[in-house]
């Protein structure tokens, strides 16, 4: 019987290292948001994020960027709840922009953070129409210089 409280005492103690390996960490929801942020910047056809005045200020007096515009997250144990509002391109297919907005921070936080991610919403808060015009500027111009060539 020796032998077994032994065996049982053994696997007592891995349990507890499996349980108490990630006590001691906190990640801050800051750091969520900036991993969230980054992973976001690169989805073709987000134009940007729409954040808070607050924001916006602080970009303006820091001179730098915030990675973290847009993004709220809450963090409640081992799941974050991630809320990302953005400005996407004009001719974007929002569906497909928000899907792989969704895909790409649900991968980036959980293998950055071990956290386990159960919402990524997406808030369209605006089009950016900028492109748009410049092509509708262009047009006219282009039909101009190839009817003075011909």
């Amino acid at each position: 019987m020796s032998e077994e409280n032994q065996n049982q005492g053994e696997v007592v103690e891995l349990e507890e290292e499996i349980k108490t390996e990630n006590d001691g960490i906190q990640i801050s929801n800051d750091v969520v948001a900036v991993i969230a942020g980054v992973a976001v910047s690169e989805v073709p056809g987000v134009a940007g994020m729409a954040g808070g005045f607050a924001g916006g200020i602080t970009e303006v007096l820091s001179g730098k960027k915030n990675l973290a515009k847009g993004i709220k997250v809450e963090v409640t144990g081992t799941q974050a709840k991630i809320d990302v509002n953005i400005i996407v391109e004009y001719g974007s297919r929002i569906p497909d922009v928000a899907f792989e907005i969704q895909n790409r921070v649900k991968k980036a936080v959980e293998s950055m953070t071990g956290l386990k991610v159960e919402e990524v919403n997406v808030h369209v808060q605006g089009v950016n129409t900028d492109r748009a015009k410049g092509e509708e500027e262009q047009e006219p111009i282009e039909e101009e210089t190839t009817s003075e060539e011909e």
